[in-house]
């Protein structure tokens, strides 16, 4: 199991243990993910660092939500096969 940090702007919009989908999305050198229906977005990934989905998809369970001073932070778990 791998986890992965997502930045959410603002609370109240997931549970710890929601299972949601993760979509991958392509730049031009990097890969980013969006959880759900865009309730929070990963930072930039490069070619290695990449999540090996499925067609662009996969599923993670969210295991952790805390608040920072620069934000909303969620933890999710995935199988990274």
């Amino acid at each position: 199991m791998r986890q992965m940090e997502f930045k959410m702007e603002r609370t109240g919009l997931l549970e710890v243990g929601d299972v949601l989908p993760v979509t991958e999305y392509a730049l031009s050198n990097s890969y980013y993910y969006v959880l759900g229906r865009s309730y929070a977005m990963s930072a930039n990934y490069t070619t290695l660092e990449r999540v090996k989905t499925q067609n662009g998809k996969t599923e993670a369970k969210v295991v952790d939500i805390k608040e920072t001073p620069k934000g909303f932070y969620v933890t999710v778990e995935y199988e990274d096969s």
